[in-house]
């Protein structure tokens, strides 16, 4: 059984609580969750786009997909850091953190994910 494909959406919930028990400034937490959500929305979308180019197959316009989203997201995620870090040093930290650890978990979980993942069925001949 595969992790859960989200799990991380359940990481920033619970960062929510560690934002609120520890009086961590909440414009850090809105901006790093606001940026992480938007971010996965994006994803996911590409996701999809680059699946019905590699059905159709068109391979290359996949990849295209694929690069342009991924450098996309990280500058979306560093604007909004940035952004933050310039209204408030502190919201800026802690908003980089928490992308980060979001960053990480979701990294982790889609490569465990993907050693589970039994892959397309091979035809023998």
């Amino acid at each position: 059984m595969s992790p859960p494909k989200y799990v991380d959406l359940l990481v920033l919930a619970a960062a929510l609580a560690v934002f609120l028990l520890g009086s961590l400034p909440m414009l850090g937490f809105a901006a790093g969750a606001g940026v992480w959500l938007v971010q996965r929305g994006i994803q996911i979308l590409a996701e999809r786009l680059a699946n019905k180019e590699l059905a159709a197959g068109n391979r290359q316009r996949a990849m295209a997909t694929v690069g342009v989203s991924t450098l996309g997201r990280v500058g979306l995620m560093a604007i909004a850091v940035l952004l933050a870090g310039i209204v408030e040093r502190e919201a800026g930290l802690t908003s980089a953190i928490l992308v980060l650890v979001l960053f990480t978990v979701s990294f982790a979980a889609q490569g465990i994910a993907h050693l589970f993942d039994e892959g397309p069925e091979v035809r023998k001949a």
